[in-house]
């Protein structure tokens, strides 16, 4: 049963109102982004219960869980060409950066009867996905526009994940004057204009969103209740709604600091140690293939966590109140990286409540 995530589905639904809420004000629809989470369908039903009508995930695997799940689905990641097909069964539209793998979307969806929905790419600095030249997205947009199986959606950025470059004012005002330059080159408006991801929140709250972008890709921000642009939390969200439990397996007095020669860990780094003197320790049976520790925070503040191997947690347990025994549980709040991590492993078993 342990180790366990606890999924919290009422303050979830509460931050997913409060969130589309806001963005709703701005006239700005929301894509719920299900990755985090493994497109777990459970959760992605109170996405769409707190009225999100768009999901998007960057595995193609993730969309096919979605099927019973009534809403849109968007793959948020340039498919491979090797995809196409799962692509046009299981996906109503993409984000894509290349002319080649558009006409064998386009190819695949004739084939299937049916049409598939294309979002253009821009690159406005962080150097991850889309079109530099805004000479080259005109043309493609030009030839997407013509291909039968295919339907010119809208136009998207990223910012934020690479190179983690901000969302400002000026990189929106650019994006919505490509969408208007593809629009008056095809002879329709674009229906999408994607802003970006939760680290475009902050701009939005500050009215610096043109009336021209009317989408955002959300995932961190309803899961739990912040942006990321100043990783500050949004009223009325809620940042518990994924709390991991943990159980003791060894509980000792040690030393704090280790004793003989010390290598090099996994990644190539020397790891370094604070002398407390002896301290009593316990030893969770969980590890880095199940969730992370930087993105983890546990519930006891009188807890310090030392660190962990691929599934070993070593916490020090000195100076809470509480006396762990071996049996005992630790509890964790988690983040966006340690929530990616546990529900990606098939150890870690899943509990939903409310």
């Amino acid at each position: 049963m342990y180790p366990l995530v606890c999924v919290n589905k009422q303050h979830l639904l509460e931050n997913v109102r409060a969130v589309t809420a806001l963005c709703a004000e701005k006239h700005i629809e929301v894509t719920g982004v299900t990755k985090v989470f493994g497109a777990d369908p459970e959760i992605a039903r109170v996405y769409v219960e707190g009225g999100v009508k768009r999901l998007g995930d960057s595995r193609i695997e993730n969309l096919k869980q979605l099927q019973g799940v009534e809403a849109e689905k968007w793959l948020i990641r340039p498919p491979m060409l090797s995809e196409v097909e799962d692509l046009v069964a299981f996906a109503d539209a993409s984000l894509n950066s290349e002319l080649v793998t558009i006409q064998a979307i386009s190819d695949a969806a004739l084939k299937k009867g049916t049409q598939h929905r294309i979002i253009l790419m821009v690159d406005l600095g962080d150097i991850r996905e889309g079109f530099i030249d805004h000479d080259e997205l005109l043309e493609v947009a030009a030839e997407t526009e013509k291909m039968p199986g295919v339907h010119l959606y809208g136009i998207g950025v990223n910012l934020t994940c690479f190179s983690f470059v901000q969302s400002d004012e000026e990189k929106m005002e650019t994006l919505a004057r490509v969408a208007a330059a593809i629009s008056e080159r095809i002879g329709r408006e674009l229906e999408v204009v994607s802003g970006g991801n939760s680290a475009t929140l902050d701009l939005m709250l500050r009215d610096g969103i043109p009336a021209r972008v009317n989408n955002l890709r959300l995932g961190e921000s309803l899961l739990f209740g912040k942006e990321r642009a100043k990783y500050t939390y949004l009223p009325g969200t809620h940042r518990d709604v994924f709390t991991l439990q943990c159980e003791i397996v060894e509980v000792k007095e040690k030393p704090s600091m280790p004793w003989g020669e010390i290598g090099v860990d996994s990644y190539g780094n020397t790891p370094s140690f604070i002398d407390r003197g002896m301290r009593k320790k316990a030893i969770c049976a969980i590890g880095k293939q199940d969730f992370d520790v930087e993105t983890s925070t546990a519930t006891d503040p009188g807890l310090i966590v030392l660190g962990a191997s691929s599934d070993h947690l070593m916490v020090d347990v000195t100076d809470s109140e509480k006396d762990y025994q071996v049996g005992d549980l630790i509890e964790f709040q988690l983040g966006y990286f340690s929530t990616m991590r546990a529900f990606t492993s098939k150890y870690v078993t899943k509990q939903y409540i409310g």
